[in-house]
């Protein structure tokens, strides 16, 4: 079929792509001309794992091709995806502003009976406005119809999500849409959901606010364990044994980032408000991560006087390991604490320095300074206490004797469990975890 896929971040650039590798014919469509132009020097603009492979794969066989020319993209479609950003505005409401720009865009252009697919994260009933507005500015005499299919891909693994989804969710209104998407599909191979369209929405909003719970209560819980003595890790350990709870999504640690949680457990809760209803569950989940991503700040505040003047590595910027953004990120609320208190801080991330640095640039930062380093080793040597923001398979592998080795002080905060409590105290290391004995007790 000809696809046309409008916006080409996360969700739009990899369902374009995935969409060519499924044997259709695929046309990404963005504002920006020099986006455009690294997409079709095969270079993807964000990170994330065999992309850029199926992305050069695809543009050579011709199934999928980049521009910003709207109207000759959405013309002839037989099927629209919509999947620009869809920010929250500081009531924590979705910005639905992109979606009708495209909107529009689509009206205007096309001359022939065809499926809008919104993938983008909207809020209940926002396809139901989409139609209609579409139907509003209309130009030639078509069939037009908006579908709900919300994505569930994470980042780091967003191909993959993509190409062996654990399901494909569809909200519709008519045979006609459902069986257009049906074919869209089949290549995928995939179990399909089949709901309403309002129905398509809430699944996106419930799934992703349940696990945002789950992170929640296990931080809220792992701060408990600290207070009484407990290990979170042999609690986790004991509870993954459920299947009613399982295994996922169980690891304590500074909160959860990116695109997605902080922003749909916002829209869900302000969604909640506009109908009169308190969602308390969401509420608190999104209390105690506020909280939860500055806590090694705190605990380290309580261990030093101060952070003038001291070295301080920190190592992972982007809000989990995979990918380069940093949206939500933990090292976005706790870098601007340690140099408001005059710390020099030494970061290292495998790809995500160059973006950390659009927001505080090498060098004189406020009262501190920031340098980036390309390796862990230049980042912990005279280091006076440590940072561990985000799990990166390069940290990880860092021994806990480089740590003694390398530090003028052996002080490690680490957000992510990353080390065994006992390794850690045999190296010589005074270290502190999340929810762990070990974070309240110095061994030296």
């Amino acid at each position: 079929m000809n696809i046309s896929v409008a916006g080409t971040g996360y969700v739009g650039l990899v369902a374009g792509v995935c969409f060519a590798e499924m044997g259709h014919c695929v046309t990404c469509v963005d504002v920006d001309e020099n986006k455009i132009n690294l997409l079709k020097s095969g270079v993807s603009p964000i990170f994330e794992k065999d992309l850029e492979l199926l992305m050069k794969k695809n543009y050579l066989c011709g199934r999928v091709d980049y521009t910003t020319d709207f109207q000759s993209a959405y013309r002839n479609a037989d099927a629209i995806f919509i999947g620009v950003g869809t920010p929250e505005h500081p009531d924590g409401s979705a910005n639905l502003s992109y979606i009708a720009t495209v909107a529009r865009q689509i009206a205007e252009s096309i001359e022939k009976d065809c499926l809008v697919v919104v993938k983008s994260t909207v809020p209940v009933g926002t396809n139901d406005k989409v139609e209609q507005f579409i139907h509003d500015f209309l130009v030639h005499d078509v069939r037009v119809e908006v579908a709900s299919n919300p994505e569930f891909l994470a980042q780091g693994s967003a191909v993959n999500d993509t190409l062996h989804a654990a399901r494909i969710v569809i909200g519709t209104e008519s045979k006609w849409a459902e069986e257009i998407l049906r074919k869209i599909y089949e290549p995928f191979n995939l179990p399909i959901v089949s709901v309403s369209r309002r129905s398509a929405e809430m699944i996106k909003y419930a799934s992703n606010d349940f696990l945002a719970l789950k992170i929640s209560y296990m931080n809220d819980i792992a701060n408990l364990c600290e207070l009484v003595g407990a290990d979170i890790q042999d609690v986790a350990k004991g509870m993954s044994f459920d299947d009613r709870i399982g295994s996922k999504f169980l690891n304590a640690g500074i909160g959860f980032g990116g695109s997605c949680f902080p922003k749909d457990t916002k829209a869900l809760e302000y969604l909640a408000k506009q109908h009169g209803y308190e969602l308390r569950t969401v509420k608190s989940a999104i209390d105690v991560n506020k909280d939860q991503k500055t806590v090694l700040f705190r605990k380290a505040s309580k261990r030093l006087i101060t952070f003038h003047g001291l070295k301080v590595a920190v190592l992972g910027l982007t809000f989990k390991p995979g990918t380069d953004d940093l949206r939500e990120a933990a090292s976005l609320e706790n870098v601007p604490l340690l140099l408001e208190q005059g710390a020099e801080i030494f970061a290292f991330d495998p790809v995500g320095s160059n973006n950390f640095a659009k927001v505080h640039p090498q060098g004189a930062n406020g009262k501190g300074s920031i340098t980036y380093v390309g390796n862990i080793e230049a980042a912990l040597d005279g280091a006076n206490v440590c940072f561990i923001f985000t799990e990166w398979g390069e940290i990880k592998a860092v021994s806990p004797k480089l740590y003694k080795k390398l530090m003028r002080t052996p002080l490690v905060y680490d957000g992510r469990n990353i080390y065994n409590l006992k390794d850690m105290k045999l190296a010589g290391v005074e270290y502190y975890s999340i929810g762990r004995p070990g974070s309240t007790i110095k061994w030296r």
